[in-house]
């Protein structure tokens, strides 16, 4: 099973130049945005005190409800869909694809209060 280094080494490579390398939104692409990214540190805090396991896995995977062309942010279903592992997702075991399995523990492990 993958854990939050697993997903800080995806989130190095794949989610820094928008996001930056603390997750606050502020990379070096952030400016040239039509949107300003997200601060991913806010996740838990914006949702109750809860990460947003869910709506979190949705939007990374490719939220279906917002095609390519209403986000900024890439959809990453392609790159991760064949290598299936089962998260706990609401009380579901859900198969989610590893990578972004270990994103979800590493962005789990960067909120703030």
């Amino acid at each position: 099973m993958p854990d939050a280094s697993d997903g800080a080494a995806f989130f190095a490579e794949n989610c820094t130049a928008c996001h930056g390398s603390t997750g606050k939104g502020d990379g070096p692409l952030t400016a040239q945005l039509p949107v300003a990214p997200r601060d991913l540190t806010t996740l838990s805090r914006d949702n109750g005190g809860t990460f947003p396991t869910a709506q979190a896995l949705s939007y990374v995977y490719g939220d279906p409800e917002q095609g390519h062309l209403a986000r900024v942010m890439p959809e990453f279903a392609d790159a991760m869909s064949l290598d299936l592992v089962p998260l706990e997702v609401d009380g579901v075991l859900t198969p989610t694809p590893r990578a972004l399995a270990g994103l979800l523990f590493y962005l789990e492990s960067i909120q703030q209060p």
